[in-house]
């Protein structure tokens, strides 16, 4: 019964498609309470981080609405803005304002409207195959007439209140696309990038004292020299007059600032001529580097005080250009240079190109210029220092392009009066991970600047004001969207409050903490004075497996649709949601890791499923009754493995009310089943332990009820392989229909409620202290090199009072899995030379410590054995008045190596120690002779178990096992060894071994190996059990 999870999955999407299983799962909670889910519109095609987020998106709906609850889903579409005029603009090859005009407005528009849904039908199918429920025939798109009237009473209500202002500001523009951007566009993409680097001298005019003299300004910027208008020093600094010597002139500069102009200052010939402070340098004249605006502007070319200035970076004074920088730009209106009546020179157009203000360079990109504007200032004499930098610039998201600063006409929403009120209405929400909301949006939040939401652009909402020609930012929209999904306040008014706003939940990326989830809180503040959101999950970014950004050109990632035709979505939605990415981290994606969900978690789910098939037929064709599943048995457990899975189950249901990092947990009861539960309990699910049909039908009713109560509460999570094996479980329960309304699907179903009468922590500790001896001894045998199927004489486990008695009441479970004969539980570490030593990290500690730690250092050996314990417990101790805290000493076991290992059994056992925090486990490793026969009688039984398997048989199939010995040198007494042990045969293989003696005989070979065990050679045979017809 092998399962192809892709193509299981595939056969499910048609068997939702058949019973339209999205839609009745919606009609099944419509007289439920609301959780309303908003989905943040995408764009362009599905990427992983699409991937990860649709999957966050889905389990969450899923969970909410097995839980009674009604949860519309409605796709959002993503169609305004920079994006897809970038994409436009590409396809048609045009670039700019004149190049829209002249092409016209509407058939530019036409075009972005044929563009935008492109990728719908991807997206539909993405989206089908990951497994995620949304309504695509009910979804929103930005470009809806709908949506842009709801998007105009949104800025009508911040314009009602005061809110909205036009204002000339220094902004982030992308020349590229011809448009300023928002603050939150800027920080999301920075790139190290090479700048000149350069030092120009401004000689001061007569009058001043100082004649022959040049101040000097650095910039990595040369563009914006032709349009400087004033220098800037900070009147607290004091700056020096040094005459250099290799040219002879006098430059003013800060001392400090002396590397910028000498690459050594040590080794430069110059000489400090006069110390000045920079207040007594205000309103000194200088003359201009160009004439460009000296007329217009001739009040400027001076110096100003500015404490802006900074000493650690150029030579401590400013080149102003205000038109160019925020700081300028603030700096000169408060001098009163200049004023919204009088707005400074700004000769670069949208496209970045000079203006014919700066006729020299007119119709040059700034950029492009640069190198024009050094190569005229080098024969002046006026540049003074010519290099570049290497330095972190901000570049357009949509373009590459690097940005410029620019003074721009924009719309702004005021933000910083809401400030207390958003901040103060975050408290009520839950974030995870919390720190992206305690750390990052808040002070994204505390720090923001008022909101500029106009584009210089074509396709997008209208601005709805007369003056204006602009189009709102994409985000506005965005952030419009719960109203304008809604169309309010013109439809859904009344119910629009409570069940529509707020969100219950919402879900994106890292990134939109100064994007959607920004926007969202400013315009939910300040329309309703509240949070749009309670709940938010915030995913890291999902990297190539080199941990470099997803690349199609440099193909360093699978595609999606690999991944999903290979593996399936159960597989990567597991893989994504289990991994650092769900806390905010980055993630490197890992094909090895989705394959490693489906070997570690997929497969042993549908083994477990499949186990129990095979024995609940075993069972029906034993007993000749069915097998069916109850609850009511859950009142007569008395198997403790029994009672300790279904306890664990609804730990894991209760864990998964209270908690949102539930998979890992998830994943540790799926472990528990197959890997611990099944394993102790084969033989009583075989009906094979001898404790009768009572017993077996309770082992199975454990299994089933389990698996059931696993699939529902992992199905958010994994939608298809749960929905697969629910269906194969349906037939298994008694009345199972009665008062459900449907119960086609395991997703309509209600989620499981905890059963407080199944808890038991007795017993839950009980099972960790037995798995805790288990996965300790099982590592010792792994460093001895001694095999599971090899019999072990001896095993010591020493830890406290209850941890052993803990273990004492699982002792038989402990020998049967670690094939172990004698176990001795003791608190007496002496009597096996095993103490505590504490190891330290002497380097690391020395830097915390200084002189303190040679104190420690000869006050640690001194430390008693329950110093020790304490330092473990706690976690912190006070040696020689010396705080030592957690991680300052490593608490480790030792045994001594004479304690350990003996040249021969008749000296005493071969100790191999294994070690936890308060655990130690001793597993004596000395081969004893009597102990070899029963290793190789399992042996043999493995072998026949493979054989078995290999032929294609199922427990059920009755065949003859049949062995003969083709070598023998030592002698071995095989037929003794072997029908004194049939009782372990018969009851793991359901039948008896035969010794073959010649090839007579009226059976049919089945298959045939030949098997060495060492140095013993037998042939393995199984046959077909032959019935004479009378």
């Amino acid at each position: 019964m092998s399962i192809s999870f892709p193509k299981t999955e595939e056969a499910t999407i048609q068997f939702w498609k058949a019973i339209d299983a999205f839609q009745t799962q919606l009609r099944l909670t419509q007289n439920g309470p609301r959780f309303t889910f908003y989905d943040g519109p995408p764009f362009g095609l599905p990427h992983y981080g699409h991937l990860l987020t649709s999957t966050i998106k889905d389990i969450i709906p899923r969970y909410w609405s097995m839980k009674g609850y009604h949860v519309v889903r409605r796709f959002g579409w993503d169609t305004h803005g920079l994006p897809v005029e970038h994409e436009v603009d590409k396809k048609l090859h045009v670039s700019g304002r004149e190049a829209v005009l002249k092409m016209g407005i509407e058939q530019y528009n036409a075009e972005c409207r044929a563009i935008v849904m492109t990728y719908a039908e991807e997206w539909q199918q993405v989206i089908e195959r990951l497994g995620r429920w949304i309504d695509f025939e009910d979804d929103y798109k930005s470009m809806d007439v709908t949506f842009m009237e709801s998007c105009w009473w949104v800025f009508q209500q911040l314009h009602a209140k005061g809110d909205v202002y036009r204002a000339y500001q220094i902004m982030p523009f992308s020349t590229a696309l011809g448009t300023p951007l928002s603050h939150m566009e800027e920080r999301q993409n920075e790139k190290t990038t090479v700048d000149p680097a350069i030092v120009v001298s401004f000689p001061l005019l007569e009058g001043h004292g100082h004649e022959n003299t040049s101040l000097l300004v650095y910039t990595t910027t040369p563009w914006t020299l032709p349009s400087n208008l004033l220098i800037a020093v900070k009147p607290t600094f004091e700056y020096i007059k040094i005459l250099d010597e290799k040219s002879g002139r006098f430059y003013m500069l800060l001392e400090g600032c002396l590397s910028t102009l000498y690459k050594d200052p040590k080794k430069a010939k110059y000489k400090v001529v006069h110390k000045i402070m920079g207040s007594d340098m205000v309103g000194w004249r200088y003359k201009p580097l160009f004439e460009y605006f000296t007329s217009t502007f001739a009040d400027c070319f001076q110096v100003i005080g500015a404490e802006f200035v900074e000493a650690g970076e150029g030579v401590g004074l400013v080149h102003m250009a205000p038109a160019f920088g925020q700081e300028d730009y603030d700096a000169a209106i408060a001098a009163g240079f200049i004023s919204n009546d009088r707005l400074p020179p700004c000769p670069v157009d949208d496209e970045g190109r000079f203006t014919h203000e700066v006729a020299d360079y007119e119709g040059q990109r700034v950029k492009a210029a640069d190198k024009a504007i050094i190569k005229d200032l080098r024969p002046t004499g006026r540049l003074v220092v010519e290099t570049q930098v290497t330095h972190v610039d901000k570049f357009c998201p949509r373009s590459q392009t690097q940005l410029i600063r620019k003074a721009v006409s924009a719309w702004f929403i005021k933000v910083t009066n809401s400030t207390p009120t958003m901040l103060g209405n975050l408290e009520g929400t839950t974030w995870v991970p919390e720190a992206v909301k305690d750390k990052r949006f808040v002070n994204w939040v505390t720090n923001a600047h008022d909101w500029n939401v106009s584009r210089n652009r074509y396709w997008g909402t209208p601005i709805p004001l007369w003056v204006s020609d602009d189009y709102e930012e994409v985000v506005f929209e965005s952030g419009s969207m719960p109203y304008a999904s809604n169309h309010y306040p013109f439809e859904n008014k009344d119910r629009f409050q409570g069940d529509l706003f707020p969100a219950d939940f919402i879900a994106e990326g890292l990134d939109q903490t100064r994007g959607w989830f920004y926007t969202l809180t400013v315009l939910g503040n300040k329309l309703f004075g509240v949070s749009p959101f309670r709940n938010c999950i915030v995913n890291g970014l999902v990297l190539a497996e080199d941990g470099k950004k997803m690349s199609k050109s440099l193909k360093n990632f699978p595609d999606p649709s690999h991944i999903l035709d290979n593996y399936g979505s159960d597989a990567l939605r597991l893989y994504l949601i289990n991994s650092p990415v769900v806390r905010g981290e980055p993630l490197r994606f890992n094909e090895a890791g989705v394959r490693e969900v489906i070997s570690r978690v997929l497969l042993p789910l549908w083994n477990s499923y499949r186990f129990f098939s095979e024995q609940a037929i075993l069972f029906q064709n034993t007993t000749g009754t069915a097998f069916i599943s109850t609850s009511s048995a859950n009142d007569k457990i008395l198997n403790i493995t029994d009672r300790w899975i279904l306890a664990d189950c609804q730990s894991l249901l209760r864990f998964m009310d209270q908690e949102m990092e539930v998979v890992p947990r998830l994943l540790q009861v799926i472990d528990n089943l197959t890997n611990w539960y099944i394993r102790f309990n084969r033989k009583r699910l075989k009906g094979a332990a001898g404790l009768g049909v009572g017993d077996t039908t309770a082992a199975l009713n454990t299994l089933f009820q389990v698996l059931f109560t696993v699939v529902r509460s992992m199905a958010p999570f994994t939608p298809f392989i749960t929905e697969h094996i629910y269906g194969l479980l349906k037939p298994y329960i008694s009345d199972f229909d009665e008062g459900r309304e449907n119960t086609a699907s395991v997703h309509f179903l209600p989620f499981p409620a905890v059963q407080e009468a199944l808890l038991d922590t007795v017993v839950e500790r009980q099972m960790s202290a037995m798995q805790r001896v288990i996965r300790l001894a099982r590592t010792a045998r792994e460093r001895l090199g001694i095999s599971l199927k090899s019999p072990l004489r001896s095993l010591v486990v020493i830890g406290d009072a209850q941890f052993l008695a803990d273990v004492d009441r699982l002792r038989s479970y402990v020998a049967e899995e670690l094939n172990v004969r004698d176990i001795v539980l003791t608190d007496d570490e002496e009597e096996y030379g095993i103490h505590l030593k504490a190891k330290v990290d002497w380097p690391t500690l020395g830097k915390r410590l200084k002189k303190d730690v040679q104190v420690v250092r000869k006050a640690l050996p001194g430390l008693t054995q329950e110093a020790l314990r304490t330092y473990q417990r706690e976690k912190h101790i006070v040696v020689q008045g010396i705080h030592l805290a957690e991680n300052d000493l490593s608490i480790v076991w030792e045994m001594p190596v004479e304690k350990q290992n003996v040249s021969s059994p008749t000296d005493g056992p071969t100790w191999e120690p294994s070690f936890d925090e308060d655990v130690v486990v001793l597993l004596d490793g000395t081969s004893y002779p009597d102990l070899l026969e029963d290793g190789l009688a399992r042996d043999i039984l493995t072998r026949f178990q493979k054989l078995r398997k290999k032929a294609g048989l199922v427990p059920l199939d009755d065949v003859r096992m049949q062995y003969s010995v083709l070598a023998n040198p030592e002698g071995v007494d095989v037929t003794t060894l072997i029908s004194s042990r049939q009782s372990m045969f018969t009851s793991s293989l359901r039948g008896k071994l035969e010794e073959r003696s010649g090839e007579s005989g009226s059976d049919e070979s089945l298959i045939e190996e030949d098997q060495a065990l060492g140095n013993l050679v037998l042939r393995l045979r199984l046959a077909q059990v032959h019935t004479e017809l009378n």
